[in-house]
């Protein structure tokens, strides 16, 4: 195990599923879920904060009310998968608010990219404006989501149950 490995019992993983699907819970409702007194419940969280385990906590807010409507998955090629090629790539997208995810790809494409905008119009203005600008990018294909059937940020657990 690394250095800041921290053992994940039944409880600990419990905790985790409950911050997941509701950061906002207090202390004493959390221990009273999951069977324990307060102190040793905020205990194990701090202790998973310290680990790395739990990275924060953020609202999530929904899309269509900041009329974001428009859900893009982006397939980007590069002329060349050299190390400076990929950085450069991933630093012009790097501080573009309406890219949510990038991912480096094993395949035909070598990023993936989630964009959220509001129209058509400005996922045009995106492309022309800022992606086929980046040196580097052989070809662009985009996929449109139609409807989202599922979205979840809460990990899976289940492998880490005995």
């Amino acid at each position: 195990m690394p250095d800041n490995a921290i053992e994940l019992d039944e409880t600990s993983l419990h905790i985790l599923d409950l911050l997941q699907t509701n950061a906002d819970i207090s202390n004493a409702e959390l221990a009273e879920r999951i069977g324990l007194s307060a102190s040793p419940c905020w205990r194990r969280v701090t202790e998973m904060k310290e680990k790395g385990v739990l990275r924060g906590s953020v609202m999530l807010v929904d899309p269509l009310s900041l009329g974001l409507a428009v859900n893009v998955f982006v397939h980007v090629s590069l002329k060349q998968q050299d190390k400076d090629s990929l950085n450069h790539f991933t630093d012009a997208i790097s501080d573009r608010p309406e890219v949510m995810e990038c991912y480096l790809m094993t395949g035909e494409s070598d990023f993936l990219l989630r964009i959220v905008v509001e129209n058509l119009q400005k996922y045009q203005l995106l492309i022309t404006e800022c992606l086929t600008q980046i040196e580097g990018v052989a070809s662009i294909r985009s996929s449109f989501a139609l409807s989202q059937v599922k979205y979840t940020t809460a990990l899976p657990t289940r492998h880490l149950r005995k």
